[in-house]
């Protein structure tokens, strides 16, 4: 077996090269911005974070991913659970992700409907307010091509077009800052991850924004006039950790996540993921949801036996 890492600026990719497959990782940098859930729910802690000076204009970056080429199996546990779709585990060219296949391990669930038939014809409001350019509206004619300019086209013709939403549903961290933008409401989001994010005031260093700085979701961290502290408005925070890792003081920013939203799964390796992400009462609710559910399953089994004998 022959192994390989290799970095450039812009990308990371590990690979094992064997006679039959080829497992390899690619982590795109221009994507990822440095929070901390692959680096906590990797199970070989084959992920770390380093942080790199500020620029020359003095404002924090996002941290740097390091994976140990030693260390990683290739699990997928990173791509499975990354909410920028930042890492990509493929086998032989192909995008696969064994552990869902085996389900040992759940999917993340990004829950976003939009309701593009009731799009106002001029309406590009939700483009426009994604922060991470991840939506596209298009208008389309009864042949299905796409309109450039709408003032070139008669009213009748106007009439009969069609609005396209596309949405890059694996690179998106539901913010939910589209729905909310929405003049209409036809978009609905829900999170990924929910939490609680605090600021203490009286730790935060005098004028220091550094995660602020790093904070990829416009709107989720912002700077108050009137104490020129930043602040939270946990309407839009996707509860990544991107604030928690450039942080200088450990204590400033508490953060907690209280739910992931994930495809049903009966796994130990989800359950160890899931320690080191979220709060022990996230914890404790999980598996009592799972308990309850097999209870009722062991019923329902019953009652389908004692129906078959009768």
């Amino acid at each position: 077996m022959k192994t390989s890492k290799k970095e450039t600026a812009e990308t990371l990719t590990l690979e094992w090269i064997l006679h039959v497959k080829n497992y390899k990782l690619n982590l795109n940098r221009g994507l990822c911005v440095g929070c901390e859930i692959c680096s906590l729910a990797c199970p070989k802690e084959a992920i770390k974070l380093e942080k790199k000076p500020k620029t020359l204009d003095g404002k924090a970056q996002h941290a740097k991913v390091d994976i140990n080429l030693e260390k990683c199996n290739f699990c997928g546990i990173c791509d499975i659970l990354c909410p920028y779709g930042a890492i990509k585990v493929t086998i032989n060219g192909k995008h696969a992700l064994s552990l869902v296949e085996k389900e040992s391990f759940p999917q993340l669930i990004r829950d976003i409907q939009v309701d593009s038939s009731k799009c106002p014809m001029d309406c590009v409001e939700c483009e426009e307010a994604c922060p991470l350019n991840l939506i596209k509206v298009t208008k389309l004619k009864t042949d299905g091509k796409p309109v450039e300019d709408l003032t070139a086209l008669t009213p009748f013709e106007r009439e009969w077009l069609k609005v396209k939403v596309d949405i890059e549903k694996e690179r998106c961290p539901t913010c939910r800052i589209c729905e909310f933008k929405c003049p209409k409401g036809l978009v609905h989001v829900r999170k990924s991850f929910y939490g609680k994010l605090r600021i203490n005031q009286e730790k935060c260093p005098e004028g220091c924004k550094d995660c602020l700085d790093v904070c990829p979701i416009t709107g989720a961290l912002y700077l108050s006039e009137a104490d020129n502290k930043v602040h939270v408005n946990e309407l839009f925070c996707v509860y990544c950790g991107a604030c928690k890792v450039v942080c200088p003081v450990s204590e400033a920013l508490e953060l907690k996540r209280t739910k992931i939203l994930h495809t049903p799964v009966r796994s130990g390796a989800w359950n160890k993921a899931l320690e080191r992400l979220a709060s022990p009462l996230e914890i404790t609710k999980e598996l009592k949801a799972k308990g309850s559910s097999k209870a009722v399953e062991s019923v329902e089994k019953r009652f389908k036996y004692k129906e078959a004998i009768v």
